[in-house]
């Protein structure tokens, strides 16, 4: 079974009300560009070839711009939805016939909302609820394990932590899982 990896990092941030607490983060292992997920899903017993893959990922990928462009939502079953929500300066227009895109928009994000149907619910906390987690600290040598001795500690599955945050996103709109790009914030705890 497929484990999530993270580690507990201590809030450093002096400004922050959740300073010196400890928190879980995610440990990534590598980014997997578009070919290399083409490879992946193809040695997955597709019948299509990497080449043939790589062609449709990068066709919806284009595509999926075009539609949020567009202002269509894209929904993907099983996964989720893709849309736009805009980002408003602080100082908005005194009235509407004020109001000037170029003055007072500050940005276009690209949201995701995980699927939330009851059969394939991967929702933040539903995710959570289907995760194996694994402390990286586990997958380290003890220290007395190098020099020879026993660690009766367990390596094994440390089923703790983890980040059920989003990003509620500029001035519309929200995120209850994380986000696909181009917004500041982030969903970890205590503003890490």
């Amino acid at each position: 079974m497929a484990k999530i990896l993270y580690e507990v990092k201590q809030n450093q941030n002096e400004h922050n009300a959740a300073f010196g607490k400890w928190y879980a983060k995610i440990r990534s292992l590598e980014t997997l560009n578009t070919r290399r997920l083409a490879q992946h899903i193809a040695d997955h017993g597709s019948i299509y070839t990497p080449d043939v893959v790589y062609g449709v990922l990068e066709k919806f990928r284009s595509c999926l711009l075009e539609m949020l462009l567009e202002s269509k939502k894209v929904k993907i079953e099983g996964l989720g939805t893709f849309y736009c929500t805009l980002e408003n300066q602080k100082k908005g227009a005194l009235k509407k016939e004020d109001f000037n895109v170029n003055k007072h928009l500050k940005a276009l994000h690209i949201r995701f909302l995980p699927e939330q149907t009851t059969e394939e619910n991967i929702s933040s906390r539903e995710f959570l609820k289907k995760a194996e987690f694994v402390n990286v600290d586990s997958l380290l040598p003890k220290e007395d394990e190098e020099s020879g001795g026993s660690n009766s500690g367990n390596a094994g599955n440390q089923n703790q932590g983890g980040n059920t945050g989003g990003n509620t996103g500029g001035n519309e709109g929200g995120n209850t899982g994380g986000n696909t790009g181009g917004t500041t914030g982030g969903g970890e705890e205590g503003g890490m």
